[in-house]
């Protein structure tokens, strides 16, 4: 994936990687095994997930309810959770997907979602209560647009979440930057973002089914990529779920930032804010 908007020295690119093989183009992401994903994750709740759902919590109670016209979740796949917890806060929520197999499940679960999510909606709603009281409700501020990256406009959106995405879809480390910057810059100016990325994880098999491509991060990559174009940058590292599949990953890092207020068209450096929230979360 190379997108002319964000190849002109605006990411900051890792230092001593190479260039694989497999880039996210060369995926059949079509054919993405939606039934046996769900299966193995989401199905029901483990621990991971609540620690997620907590962490992302605490990132929209800091917005008044309804406070945001438009929401982005990029690269949302068959994963619920996401969508629901920004209904407390945004009033449109669009869910960016380009595989079509993915699109057809979010389309369905919009109009009758499964019973499985039921206990996720409560954890949600009780760590937000302004939450409608339905998932149904909370899932009617949600559009599906069937599209990739490329498609968000830069500085469209008030709030953008990504979980389990850029490091997930490529092998090469200039494209996971590239996809950040995009996630970054798919919020205007002082836009708040929040996200989830598999530690470590290394190109992977749903079932036994195909190879999907994977780049492994952990809390210093990922700092890399953000500390540039954020402030109030906060980067956590949480320990691996023994319950979950093993994908060969060793956890996983959660993130809040705001992106930089334009100057002169351009965010700063370096030497911006690289806090670390000082450990895990349990």
């Amino acid at each position: 994936m190379t997108d002319p908007r964000y190849d002109n020295g605006d990411v900051a690119h890792l230092p001593g990687h190479h260039h694989p093989s497999r880039h996210n183009a060369d995926a059949d992401w079509d054919r993405w095994p939606v039934a046996a994903y769900l299966a193995e994750n989401y199905r029901r709740m483990h621990a991971s997930d609540a620690t997620v759902i907590r962490h992302h919590a605490g990132f929209y109670r800091q917005f008044p309810a309804d406070g945001a016209g438009r929401s982005l979740e990029f690269g949302a796949g068959p994963n619920l959770y996401p969508l629901m917890l920004a209904a407390a806060v945004a009033r449109r929520i669009d869910a960016l997907e380009p595989s079509a197999a993915n699109v057809a499940y979010l389309a369905g679960q919009l109009r009758r979602p499964d019973a499985s999510w039921d206990a996720f909606y409560d954890l949600c709603r009780s760590l937000d209560p302004r939450l409608p009281g339905s998932l149904t409700e909370a899932l009617s501020r949600v559009r599906v647009v069937h599209a990739d990256a490329t498609a968000v406009t830069p500085g469209g959106y008030d709030l953008a979440s990504m979980n389990f995405v850029a490091e997930s879809v490529t092998e090469d480390a200039d494209e996971f930057a590239e996809l950040c910057g995009m996630f970054i810059h798919a919020v205007r100016p002082g836009g708040h973002l929040v996200a989830a990325f598999m530690e470590n994880m290394p190109s992977y098999h749903i079932g036994a089914g195909l190879t999907w491509p994977a780049f492994p991060v952990d809390t210093a990559a990922v700092r890399h990529v953000f500390a540039p174009h954020t402030e109030r940058l906060q980067v956590t590292r949480v320990d691996k779920d023994p319950t979950l599949p093993d994908y060969g990953d060793t956890g996983m890092v959660l993130l809040r930032a705001v992106r930089i207020p334009a100057d002169n068209g351009t965010d700063r450096g370096d030497g911006g804010d690289d806090r670390d929230d000082g450990g895990d979360v349990n």
